[in-house]
């Protein structure tokens, strides 16, 4: 009931083709909707995977039938795909995915962000419900920059973010909910940014190589090195609640009935406990997942 697609260095289309699976989305099938498989896609980043992970074996256990692209890249890179139908779920967080379609949105509640995104998506996408799980975009540093620049919050960085270096993955640094938006909101300007990987940060502000880092909130390295995260008073960063982005055509009841469910049990507690066990404790995030959704009675 599951394939799984490498992605290493070929286009999505290709891989669609070369795969060795049918193509739910020739003529004669679009997908789950028709009883076809639901391809599951997920970004770059562990969390991303772990929740394809857990959205798809949900679906599987409902008797779906489940593909999936793991590890596809960066929003700017993904998006289109779901669009085209090559993708039919992908796990977004509501208030980046409108920061993607519309930069002038507003930020605010789950609730008016998903009001705004609804009317955000073009024909064809749709947003499932949003889970209780938030995961939001941060900067963030070490106890001891916290301590030597008197960091608390976003707004104190103004003053001194020229002496530091701050870093995160590259579309961080062009984002509205990135360094564009320090600078509108805040008046922060650092020194320097530099592209990092996701999973090289934590690393590289351990090290001194950067002092200030784009971490994601539900992090667990946050927690074990101890690190500050600024707060947001402004809400730059906005509502990110964990939500399943879906092209419309390719999700049919069974689908939607199993993401709903998923959404309705994940908080972020238990996002960031998941997250530890992937990321600090390197457990397989296939098991993970099987073995969360079953305490959750979403799975056999």
């Amino acid at each position: 009931m599951r394939n799984r697609i490498a992605l290493v260095g070929l286009p999505l289309a290709l891989l669609l083709s070369a795969c060795g699976a049918s193509d739910p989305y020739e003529e004669g099938g679009s997908g789950a909707g028709d009883g076809g498989s639901v391809v599951v896609g997920s970004a770059d980043f562990p969390e991303s995977q772990l929740l394809a992970e857990i959205y798809g074996r949900a679906m599987e256990a409902a008797g779906v039938d489940v593909d999936y692209q793991l590890g596809i890249g960066s929003r700017e890179v993904y998006y289109s795909q779901i669009e085209s139908g090559n993708l039919a779920v992908f796990p977004e967080y509501n208030g980046a995915i409108l920061a993607y379609l519309d930069e002038d949105a507003p930020s605010g509640t789950s609730e008016e962000t998903n009001a705004l995104l609804e009317e955000a998506l073009p024909e064809g996408l749709e947003i499932l419900d949003s889970s209780a799980a938030e995961n939001k975009d941060s900067v963030t540093v070490t106890r001891a920059t916290a301590d030597e620049y008197g960091l608390t919050s976003l707004a104190d960085l103004a003053e001194v973010a020229g002496e530091l270096t701050l870093g995160g993955p590259p579309e961080f640094e062009t984002r509205q909910q990135g360094v564009v938006g320090l600078e509108e909101v805040y008046g922060i300007e650092f020194g320097s940014f530099r592209s990092i990987d996701v999973a090289l940060l934590t690393q590289a502000l351990l090290d001194g190589d950067v002092q200030a880092a784009n971490l994601f909130t539900t992090d667990p390295q946050i927690a074990a090195n101890g690190f500050v995260v600024l707060e947001d008073p402004e809400n730059l960063f906005g509502a990110q609640n964990v939500t399943p982005l879906v092209n419309s055509e390719q999700v049919g009841p069974q689908a939607r009935e199993a993401l709903n469910a998923v959404s309705a049990a994940l908080t972020t507690e238990s996002l960031t406990e998941l997250n530890e066990r992937v990321i600090v404790d390197n457990e397989n995030a296939a098991d993970v997942a099987q073995e969360w959704l079953a305490q959750e009675g979403l799975a056999g």
